[in-house]
């Protein structure tokens, strides 16, 4: 199956060394090496002067749980009037990576510039120190506190106007922070989109794509187990069929009274999660009374987007500021 992958080499080689480190910093008994991952987590500072048409700062929301957003915001864009907001999630299986890691900073960098509008990415707790609800407590508190406090953002940015995004283990935290935020009530923050990238759900069942261990190069059933595990709290009630990993499946949260954002997904023919993104998207047309739209792309592993040289990763960007700028219209 890995043949089939569209991936040049240089790429390739690269997945397979990162894979392997972050593999020897990941033990069995569920705990990290996190000295060793954060030497394995190359960091980008902020940068206040325009850096591809982007500059960029950081925000403390709470400092007794190093909770913080770093802000894209673009300079050089034709856009009129105000910016959209989208807040960001990044991925990592909960585990790794921050808003500063290089590959996360350029990736939202690209976002912001392209879109274009203030991209907040969110520095949330990480697992296994912090399980389960952290996360979640932490991606909600970023929405209270820009609703509160606007002036954190420039001037021209509409939190009328609110998208929210995330990929992997961050469009998991995407999806559930945009549902509590349904259930909300702000001030002035809207949120009138969802963007998940190519999501991290799971469940009981093993599907079609993780028997075959699709697109193991990058991730595979080993490594998923492993962050669920690790995410995931001590006590009973507590399996991949919890509605916070399996979200379409037997214990899946009833959201059909719920305002929730049109949505966009986005899969990888050689990613082994493909399957419960797939049912996601079919949970999400029969439960949201929503538009629910899905891109696909056959040839792409998991976390494709993260390497700006790809076609692909190009398409994926231009995909987002489509589907954003049209969302924006409907709401003018």
């Amino acid at each position: 199956m890995e043949a089939k992958a569209s991936l040049p080499l240089k790429i390739r080689v690269l997945l397979f060394l990162l894979h392997a480190a972050t593999k020897s910093a990941y033990r069995p008994n569920g705990t990290v090496n996190r000295r060793l991952l954060n030497l394995l987590d190359l960091k980008a500072p902020p940068n206040p002067k325009p850096f591809k048409g982007v500059k960029s700062y950081d925000v403390s929301v709470d400092p007794s749980r190093n909770l913080w957003f770093r802000a894209f915001v673009p300079t050089d864009h034709r856009r009129p009037g105000y910016l959209p907001v989208v807040v960001y999630f990044h991925g990592g299986g909960f585990v790794t990576f921050g808003p500063d890691s290089r590959p996360f900073d350029a990736l939202c960098r690209r976002l912001s510039g392209s879109i274009p509008a203030v991209v907040v990415s969110v520095n949330y707790r990480l697992a296994p120190e912090h399980r389960y609800p952290a996360q979640y407590e932490d991606g909600f508190e970023a929405l209270k506190f820009l609703d509160d406090n606007p002036q954190e953002l420039p001037e021209n940015a509409d939190l009328s106007r609110c998208f929210i995004a995330g990929d992997s283990a961050g469009g998991n935290l995407g999806h559930h922070v945009a549902k509590r935020a349904c259930q909300s009530q702000f001030q002035q923050l809207r949120v009138i989109g969802l963007m998940a990238l190519q999501p991290f759900f799971g469940g009981e069942e093993r599907t079609e794509s993780e028997k075959k261990q699709v697109g193991s190069l990058t991730l595979n059933v080993e490594r998923t187990d492993w962050y669920w595990r690790t995410f995931s709290p001590p006590g009973e009630g507590w399996d991949r069929d919890h509605e916070v990993i399996n979200v379409s499946g037997p214990r899946a949260a009833d959201i059909s009274r719920l305002d929730f954002p049109t949505t966009l997904i986005f899969v990888g023919g050689m990613d082994v999660l493909q399957d419960w993104q797939r049912r996601y998207y079919e949970w999400l047309k029969r439960s949201s009374g929503k538009e629910v739209n899905l891109v696909e792309y056959p040839n792409m592993v998991h976390g494709f987007y993260a390497f700006p040289e790809l076609l692909e990763s190009k398409q994926l960007i231009l995909e987002v500021s489509k589907f954003v700028n049209m969302q924006m219209e409907r709401y003018s």
